[in-house]
């Protein structure tokens, strides 16, 4: 097995395509950063993005998805 030509020794982003801002908390309701930390995660020390990393499984409790669209749960 040959080893990477290049690998990176950093913390991943906790991104998970589902980009949209709650009005509120004004976080992420797919990572739950705020839109700074998603703005310098690529230039943020290792420690900066661990420190958020940990911290994130907090804010869930923050955000309130509204569903929007889709069909009325009445009937006629």
């Amino acid at each position: 097995m040959t080893p990477p030509v290049w690998t990176r020794n950093e913390i991943e982003s906790p991104c998970v395509q589902i980009c949209v801002v709650d009005p509120k908390s004004r976080l992420c309701l797919g990572c739950f950063r705020s839109i700074d930390e998603i703005k310098d995660w690529s230039t943020m020390s290792a420690e900066g993005r661990r420190l958020i990393m940990n911290e994130l499984p907090n804010r869930k409790d923050k955000v309130k998805p509204v569903r929007r669209g889709g069909r009325s749960r009445t009937r006629s």
